[in-house]
């Protein structure tokens, strides 16, 4: 199965490193977005004039977090799956079904990809409302989380491909 191990080879040492980054990062980030509510919680309470930014600073690293942390929750399985159908079906039909629905994953990924590189590139026309950034850096987490989903979904597909293949899973 060397067409399929090669490169699924790639595939997993990209998304091991990608991952790593990701959640390495997305820590940073949850921690930033959580400085930024509480020092708006205590000007606004304490000391009574609230500062117009943090709520978007602190959206805008929740969105960022999201972007980061979605692919490897998708490689982990962490996301919700209903599983009812392939299941109930024999193992062979099953795993076929199975192959199908991430092939459509994969060509949905394709096409958010696709449309988040334009909205990043239209996000240039406007700026965030309380600090002068343009909004194409917050929109741009649409494209890193789609593209490193599909990557994901990628390796997965051949996993399950080389799986139903040959009835053994790649080292």
């Amino acid at each position: 199965m060397l067409w399929i191990d090669a490169p699924l080879k790639v595939l997993t040492r990209l998304n091991d490193g990608l991952g790593r980054i990701g959640l390495n990062v997305a820590w940073i980030l949850v921690t930033l977005m959580v400085a930024s509510i509480l020092l708006q919680v205590f000007m606004r309470y304490v000391v009574n004039n609230a500062l117009p930014w943090p709520e978007e600073a602190a959206r805008a690293l929740m969105i960022w977090m999201m972007a980061l942390v979605a692919a490897p929750a998708l490689r982990k399985g962490d996301f919700v799956a209903i599983t009812l159908l392939p299941d109930s079906l024999p193992v062979k039909m099953g795993q076929a079904l199975n192959l199908v629905l991430m092939l459509f994953c994969c060509a949905i990924l394709v096409l958010l990809s696709d449309l988040s590189i334009d909205f990043f590139q239209r996000g240039f026309r406007t700026r965030a409302a309380s600090f002068n950034l343009p909004r194409a850096w917050i929109y741009l987490a649409m494209a890193v989380c789609y593209f490193t989903m599909l990557g994901v979904m990628l390796e997965l597909t051949l996993r399950h491909l080389r799986l139903t293949l040959t009835g053994k899973t790649p080292c």
